[in-house]
């Protein structure tokens, strides 16, 4: 599968991968509702394997981004999984 993103919008000081209580936080007192947003946009079923979830999560993502007329919202791509230093 391509890399994962999560969506959030260009003002939210915080990452939605590592920060994800205070973005949700941010995001609900700013009132963008973003996680509302995405699930009405997201089509899906529980009978859709985990993998296919997730893809039509990122199409919904993918949506968003491409009819973002006022370029609020962004897509936060996963980070990477850094090597253990010795």
């Amino acid at each position: 599968m391509a890399d994962a993103h999560m969506l959030s919008t260009s003002d939210n000081p915080w990452n939605p991968w590592t920060d994800f209580t205070e973005w949700n936080s941010w995001d609900m007192q700013a009132g963008y509702h973003t996680l509302g947003y995405l699930a009405r946009i997201t089509v899906s079923s529980d009978e859709l394997s985990p993998a296919d979830q997730d893809l039509a999560v990122e199409l919904a993502i993918q949506e968003i981004i491409r009819l973002n007329v006022n370029g609020m919202y962004i897509a936060v791509p996963e980070p990477k999984k850094s090597e253990s230093k010795s």
